[in-house]
This record gives structure tokens, C-alpha cells and sequence, in this order.
């Protein structure tokens, strides 16, 4: 059926999410756009938190979630099918702005084709510029007319090629408080508050427990051997990982673990330390001022590629090492961190224990995480939503307006 065109008093919002991240960001998104703009719809891609936002979805978000060279290849058919159908829609819709939210192998593509077209893009999140080519900021450019940004270090670095980039906060960031609580979620998890406590958190996808699962679990062992009075906690993201991970804890020596049913948050916040895997998880458990140690392993066909076509520009992975570098705290690893072949259960049970006996090291990691943390919201009053909206709005011709509206 064909929509109805946008309107100054009703603009339109295209967005497309990927990932359970992702999803996140667009519901806040939604939140922040509405207090502007509060007749706009929101079309696109995305999952059931901006659908309870009001989000007209036409896809599934799930569609989107696919990781590595391989994994992409594997479904880029299907991947290509529904890029040529989203673009139909939103090139006959011509929303006032179209935002894609991460995803970046999916969204720029399909932003590079709308920006040709004459519509107005945003990419929601940078890709990991200062990881991969710089060069890549390039491409970027070509795609959005404006990238929004989570980390100070990124804006920079578009700027060397004359992108327009914004610094709006990370919204983590916004979540976590400057001193966490520690006695709270040991008695919502049932925990000893007299006791050391390691959560494990080995990803939060059935593939990634398949791949780095029982080595993170075998380290744990070594770890609870070594550490008797250690209690364990391990979050499980969804049923499939729930049930892999019961199998992988069958036969624990000591203390069983515990496992949850979500939860990662409790868990972290009630470690003393946390054994994870690499992602946005050592972010959180950064903002919430927990030492970590970080492994993991991607899919022996998607390093190969990387490192063929030498593709990695950093020898950090672990985002606080990264914002570490970043922010000027030096070259030194802030924590311990264990890719692809060195992710083995001997090296993150020698540093867990480590980790776990020296409270002085601890405490110096925690006084880094609050300094990150500050670095994270950028003296920027307000949530990172809020910004981005602002960013997006600036976007907005005056013609496109509401009344009373002032574009920023």
C-alpha cells in the first residue's frame, strides 16, 4: 500500500537497526526524536524495544544479525534480496532522514544508494575506523552526511578526510553510575558478601559459546581449584546459550556455579572480577568499575582473511585497552587480553588469578575505568540519545520543521 507522503507537521524517520544493540539505540532514538518532533512516524527495521515505541517495522530484525566474512557470505543472498526490497520501500516513501543504526556491512550500502538518490543519511554508531583501514572513513563519507559517534577518539579522524562527525556520548555510559553497587546484586543473586566472586561471561550467541564456551568454562575450573572459596557466577542471554552452557558446568568442581537467566548486569557489578568475552560486554563491565580479563577467538576463516589482507591496524582488541591508548593513559594493556590462539584456558586462568590476588593492581584498574567513564561522556550534559537527536535534527531543512521548531 502506498504511504502517505511526509509532512513539516508529521516528518518521517527511517531506521534500521541491527542487533540487540542496536534495537536499543533506536528505541532511545524514538524517545529523543518524539520530544521534538511528537506527530513523526518511524519506519524501518527493528526490534520489539522500538516496536513498543510505536516502531512500524516491515522486516525482522533478526534478518540483520550476522557476523564475520564467513557468516556473510554464507547469507549474502538472502542479505541481498532484502537490500533491494528495503531500498524500493524507502526510495518510494522518501522519508525526511534515513538513520542506520550499526549494521555497518548492511547500512552503508543501502545509505550510499538513498544519499545518491538525494535523501538525507546518518550512520548511528562509526565503524571501528581506528581498528581497521583508516581509509575506510572514506567510504563512510560516501554513505552518510553525517556519522554519529560514541567515542571522543573517532571525530577526529573523519575530520582528516573532511567527513562531518559528531561526538554525541555513548549511551552506556549514561547507565551506569560513577560508583557502582556491590552488596545489592550479591543478595539479589543469592551470593556471600565475605567471599571472592568471578562472573564469566563467554558471549551471548550460540556460535560464540560454540567457539570460546568450553574454553572460558575450563579456565574457570582452574581458576575455582586454585581459589576455593570462589563462587562463580555465569549469565546465559537466552534459552539456546542457557542450555549450552548447563552442559559445559556439568561435573564443576566445588561450589556450583551459578546460572542465570540474564542477569549479566547483576553478575558484573557483583564480581570482584570478571573473565569475559571481547565485545561490548568489556565495555560494560568497564563502566561499572569491574577488572576484567578478556579471550576470544572468531572463525578461523574470517582471521585468516583479516590477517591476509592485513586489515588490523591495532594490536589491542578489549575496548577499555583501545580507550586507554586513546585517551592518553599509555601503551600498556589496562587489562589482560587473550585473542584467537592465545585465548587457551592455561593464560585466562593465570590471569584471572592474578587479577584476583592482587587488590592493589585492582583498585589502579578501577581508578582508569572511572577516568574512562568521564572520557565516555564527554563533559556533554544530557543522555547520548538526546544528541544524537540533536545531531539528526540539524539535519532537518527549515522547510522540514515544525512549527515552533528550531533546527540545531
Amino acid at each position: 500500500m502506498q504511504q502517505p507522503p511526509s509532512s513539516a507537521d508529521a516528518p518521517v524517520f527511517a531506521l534500521i537497526a541491527g542487533e540487540d544493540s542496536g534495537d536499543q539505540l533506536g528505541a532511545d532514538l524514538i524517545d529523543a526524536l518524539r520530544t521534538r518532533y511528537p506527530t513523526a512516524r518511524f519506519v524501518g527495521i527493528g526490534g520489539r524495544r522500538m516496536l513498543g515505541r510505536g516502531f512500524d517495522s516491515w522486516y525482522d530484525i533478526r534478518a540483520l544479525s550476522v557476523m564475520g566474512f564467513s557468516e556473510v557470505v554464507r547469507h549474502l543472498p538472502r542479505l541481498l534480496r532484502l537490500r533491494k526490497a528495503l531500498l524500493r520501500k524507502l526510495l518510494d516513501l522518501r522519508p525526511d532522514v534515513v538513520v542506520g543504526i550499526d549494521a555497518p556491512d548492511f547500512n552503508l550500502g543501502v545509505e550510499r544508494k538513498l544519499k545518491a538518490a538525494g535523501l538525507r543519511t546518518v550512520h548511528y554508531v562509526s565503524p571501528s575506523v581506528w581498528a581497521w583501514r583508516e581509509k575506510r572513513a572514506e567510504k563512510i563519507g560516501r554513505s552518510a552526511d553525517r556519522v554519529l559517534c560514541l567515542f571522543p577518539m573517532e571525530p577526529p579522524i573523519y575530520a582528516k578526510h573532511g567527513i562531518d562527525a559528531r561526538f554525541v556520548g555513548h549511551p552506556l555510559a549514561d547507565r551506569f553510575p560513577m560508583v557502582s553497587d556491590r552488596a545489592g546484586p550479591r543478595d539479589a543473586l543469592g551470593l556471600p558478601h565475605d567471599v571472592p566472586v568471578l562472573a564469566v561471561l563467554p558471549g551471548s550467541r550460540p556460535s560464540e559459546i560454540e567457539r570460546v564456551g568450553a574454553i572460558f568454562i575450563a579456565a574457570a575450573r582452574r581458576v575455582a581449584e586454585a581459589m576455593p572459596t570462589l563462587r562463580i557466577v555465569v549469565p546465559s542471554a537466552n534459552e539456546r546459550v542457557h542450555a549450552q552452557l548447563r552442559a559445559l558446568l556439568a561435573d564443576f568442581p566445588g561450589v556450583a556455579p551459578i546460572l542465570t537467566d540474564g542477569q549479566a548486569h547483576e553478575a558484573m557489578l557483583a564480581a570482584d572480577a570478571v573473565l569475559l568475552a571481547s565485545g561490548t560486554a568489556t565495555l560494560e563491565a568497564m563502566l561499572a568499575k569491574r577488572p576484567m580479563v578478556v579471550g576470544y577467538r572468531v572463525s578461523p576463516t574470517s582471521y585468516r582473511i583479516a590477517i591476509a589482507l592485513r586489515m588490523l591496524k591495532t594490536d589491542v582488541y578489549a575496548l577499555p585497552n583501545i580507550l586507554a591508548r586513546a585517551c592518553g593513559l599509555g601503551k600498556k594493556r589496562l587489562v589482560p587480553e587473550f585473542m584467537q590462539d592465545d585465548c587457551t584456558p592455561d593464560n585466562l586462568a593465570r590471569a584471572t588469578l592474578e587479577l584476583l590476588g592482587d587488590s592493589e593492581r585492582r583498585g589502579a584498574i578501577v581508578a582508569a575505568f572511572e577516568f574512562l567513564h568521564q572520557e565516555l561522556r564527554g563533559g556533554l550534559d544530557g543522555r547520548a540519545a538526546d544528541h544524537a537527536a540533536d545531531a539528526i535534527a540539524g539535519l532537518m531543512r527549515p522547510t522540514d520543521l515544525p512549527a515552533g521548531a528550531v533546527a540545531h
